[in-house]
C-alpha cells in the first residue's frame, strides 16, 4: 500500500488537507492539488494510482478534468460530491468515474471506497506517462471563460456580451441551453441528454424542441449560422450536438 499513491484534487484547503492526512496515515501515499490545472501541471508525466476529484471547484470544475482524464486514460476516478448533487453525479459515472463518495461522509466509507476501486480497477503503473495524447482545453475555459462565436457567456447576470460590452438578448431556455454546452466542452450531448441537463422536462416538450432552440442560438451566436463551428451537429448513434470552445472571441471567416 506504501507505493499505491491517490492524487486529491479540492479547491478546498481544509477538505484536502484532511482527506490527505487520513490517506497517508492509511498507509498511501498522498498528492494534493488545488484545482484541475494544478492537476496536470504537477503530475511531472507520473500518472498516480487514482484520483479522488472534486466535483464542484471555481474555473475549471471536476466533470472538466474527468473528462480530460477519459479521453486518453484509465486511471480510476472516485468524485467527491455534495449530498445532494444527483445531477452531477449521474453525469460523472456516464462519463466514467468509478465511484462517488458525499463530501459529508465519513472518512472511513471513503477509504472502504477507495480499497474497492483499487481491487476492482487494477492501477496505472507508475512508469506510465499520463494522457500523452489527451487534448487540452483552451486557456479561456480553464480560466471560466466560455465563448460562443464573439460572445462570452456571463453566467452571473444570465446574458451573452461581447468584448465592447455589446448584450445580445437571450431567452431563459437559452441561458439554461448554453450554460449545459458550458459546463460539457467537447462533449456530444443527446437532445434528451441536454433537456436534462438545461431543466427541462423530456416529457412536457415535443421530440424536436431542442433542434428549433439550438437553430434560434445559432442565428445569435455562430459567425456563419449555416456552417456551425461553435455547435456542431452529430449524426447517427442517436444524433446529438457538441460545443467547441474556443480561446476567445470568433467573428467569422
Amino acid at each position: 500500500m506504501g507505493n499505491t499513491c491517490i492524487a486529491v484534487v479540492d479547491d478546498d484547503a481544509v477538505s484536502r488537507e484532511v482527506v490527505a492526512a487520513y490517506l497517508a496515515d492509511a498507509g498511501y501515499s498522498v498528492r494534493a492539488f488545488d484545482g484541475p490545472a494544478a492537476f496536470r501541471s504537477g503530475l511531472d508525466g507520473v500518472a498516480p494510482d487514482l484520483v479522488l476529484l472534486d466535483l464542484r471547484m471555481p474555473g475549471e470544475d471536476g466533470l472538466s478534468l474527468l473528462r480530460w482524464l477519459r479521453q486518453g486514460s484509465e486511471l480510476p476516478v472516485i468524485m467527491l460530491t455534495s449530498a445532494d448533487d444527483t445531477t452531477d453525479r449521474v453525469v460523472g459515472l456516464e462519463m466514467g468515474a468509478d465511484d462517488y463518495v458525499p463530501k459529508s461522509g465519513d472518512l472511513r466509507e471513503l477509504l472502504a471506497r477507495i480499497r474497492s476501486v483499487l481491487r476492482r480497477r487494477p492501477a496505472t503503473p507508475a512508469a506510465v506517462p499520463l494522457l500523452p495524447h489527451a487534448p487540452k482545453l483552451p486557456e479561456a475555459a480553464l480560466r471560466g471563460e466560455h465563448w460562443f462565436g464573439r460572445w462570452r457567456l456571463d453566467r452571473s447576470r444570465r446574458r451573452l456580451v461581447d468584448s465592447g460590452g455589446e448584450v445580445c438578448p437571450i431567452t431563459g431556455a437559452e441561458f439554461a441551453l448554453l450554460s449545459a454546452f458550458a459546463d460539457h466542452p467537447r462533449v456530444v450531448l443527446s437532445r434528451e441528454r441536454l433537456l436534462e441537463l438545461s431543466g427541462t422536462d423530456p416529457a412536457e416538450v415535443f421530440d424536436r424542441a431542442v433542434d428549433l432552440r439550438v437553430t434560434r442560438l445559432r442565428r445569435k451566436i455562430e459567425p456563419v449560422p449555416g456552417d456551425p463551428t461553435v455547435i456542431r451537429t452529430v449524426r447517427g448513434h442517436g444524433g446529438g450536438y457538441e460545443y467547441l470552445p474556443s480561446e476567445g472571441p470568433d467573428y467569422g471567416r
